[in-house]
């Protein structure tokens, strides 16, 4: 009889035994931020109305038309008066940058904004388990990652991996790293840095397509510490909810929409093409194929069902029409959108319709510290934080694309309400200004004069 009720419940404890294991190992798969630190340069990095024009007017390739192009595209561009520029262009060298000036750039981001991490969070750099580099544009031997743990003398045992070419939807990419590997490596602490190299990519042809990243990029960067050791939960600002990546490489068409090459004369260049808003379009629709169902509430999914039976047929192909059809508000307390510039905000505004409120973000970021390329994404959360905007249960879609073509989202939930000091804290009380035109309207609009076009051109400023 004991032998009988020992096999009937053998049975019953290996179910009970894999529930428990199931159960702690999900426990285990949290992701939690600690912190997060952005760059903000020195005063004397900043491109104004005036160091711009110098920028562009120096470059003796550029003709009348190029310069129109140029004042139109600045004047469009959502960007402000206190952006920063790379040191080597900033003092006029942008012809002639140097390996080591391309490592100072890097080291002056990365060290400044991982100082401020560690000392924020008590955190030593010897506890660090994980450590995630993204900069897309320069990859060194030893990499950027071997440079950060020499610098800190990190252990010998740390996973390193150093993301390059990855764009400006790179942070996320890191993130997702880290969510993966933190499966493996229990309690453990990791860090993500999200930068870009400028100076020595600047580009110095004529080629229109290829000028626009000198008018949206800026310098910028920013440091995250992340956990999955539940015992911290208690000191993390955000958890992360659910994170989706689309990739269309597979697509000719989006894979040379955003792509680094050489123009006609031999100039190194990022050129953008007018196939970017289409292929962000279709990346934005995949992804929340996949998203949406994550993150919205059942009435709104049965909508979403409906909709996406009809829309099997015809996909939008503008951006200002993807996912116009759902309420994300339902699920989604706050948008952080990727800065990359006015017309993406506009687009993703449009299509979730948004209001100028849900916006704001974005376009002071895009304002005050320009298309920061991978670490975009962590001035607008540093916004909504300085505006005290995140209170504790509120929930943040994260929206970026990137060169490839990809669009990674992801959700974060608010953990606390939080309003401490950030690279906004010396400036956000003049946000939003009264007005966004561009002080080139006024300065430069005589570029546009139709007598220009019968002289010659030569302008020092």
């Amino acid at each position: 009889m004991d032998l009988f009720m020992t096999m009937c419940l053998l049975p019953v404890f290996y179910v009970f035994f894999c529930i428990c294991r199931s159960v702690l190992q999900w426990r285990d798969q949290g992701c939690y931020m600690l912190a997060y630190e952005c760059y903000k340069a020195p005063v004397d990095r900043k491109l104004d109305t005036d160091s711009s024009a110098r920028v562009v007017l120096r470059n003796k390739n550029l003709g009348l038309e190029e310069f129109r192009f140029l004042f139109k595209t600045i004047v469009s561009s959502g960007l402000g008066e206190e952006t920063y520029g790379p040191r080597t262009v900033i003092a006029g060298r942008e012809d002639c940058s140097t390996l080591a000036d391309a490592h100072l750039e890097m080291s002056e981001i990365i060290f400044d904004t991982l100082d401020k991490l560690f000392a924020r969070t008590g955190v030593s750099p010897s506890e660090i388990d994980i450590l995630v580099v993204n900069v897309s544009l320069f990859s060194p031997i030893p990499s950027l990652t071997s440079c950060i743990i020499n610098r800190y003398k990190m252990r010998e045992d740390i996973k390193a991996f150093n993301l390059s070419g990855m764009g400006c939807s790179a942070s996320l990419v890191a993130v997702d790293l880290v969510q993966h590997s933190f499966k493996t490596y229990k309690e453990s602490f990791a860090i993500v840095v999200s930068t870009e190299s400028m100076g020595p990519h600047w580009y110095k042809g004529k080629e229109k397509s290829m000028l626009l990243s000198n008018c949206l990029f800026r310098a910028g960067g920013c440091s995250m510490l992340f956990t999955n050791n539940r015992a911290l939960k208690h000191r993390a600002i955000f958890s992360l909810k659910c994170l989706v990546r689309t990739h269309l490489g597979s697509s000719d068409e989006a894979y040379e929409c955003c792509k680094q090459i050489e123009d006609e004369r031999g100039f190194l260049g990022f050129r953008l093409t007018k196939s970017l808003t289409k292929a962000a379009a279709q990346a934005f629709t995949a992804n929340l194929r996949e998203l949406v169902p994550k993150v919205l509430p059942v009435r709104e999914l049965l909508r979403h069902f409906i909709v996406a039976l009809q829309q099997v047929k015809t996909d939008s192909l503008d951006l200002d029409a993807v996912g116009s059809y759902l309420d994300f508000k339902a699920g989604v307390d706050h948008f952080c959108i990727h800065p990359g510039g006015r017309a993406v905000i506009d687009g993703v505004g449009k299509g979730l319709r948004l209001s100028e409120y849900d916006l704001e973000p974005a376009r002071m970021a895009l304002h005050r510290f320009g298309n920061t390329s991978a670490g975009g994404l962590w001035y607008v959360l540093g916004y909504m934080e300085a505006k005290k905007r995140l209170k504790k249960g509120d929930r943040i879609l994260m929206i970026s694309f990137g060169a490839g073509f990809k669009c990674n989202n992801c959700v974060w939930e608010v953990l606390r309400d939080l309003d401490g000091g950030n690279v906004w804290k010396d400036c956000i009380d003049s946000y939003p200004p009264k007005t966004l035109v561009n002080p080139f309207v006024e300065k430069y609009s005589w570029i546009n004069d139709e007598y220009l076009s019968f002289v010659r051109l030569d302008l020092d400023i």
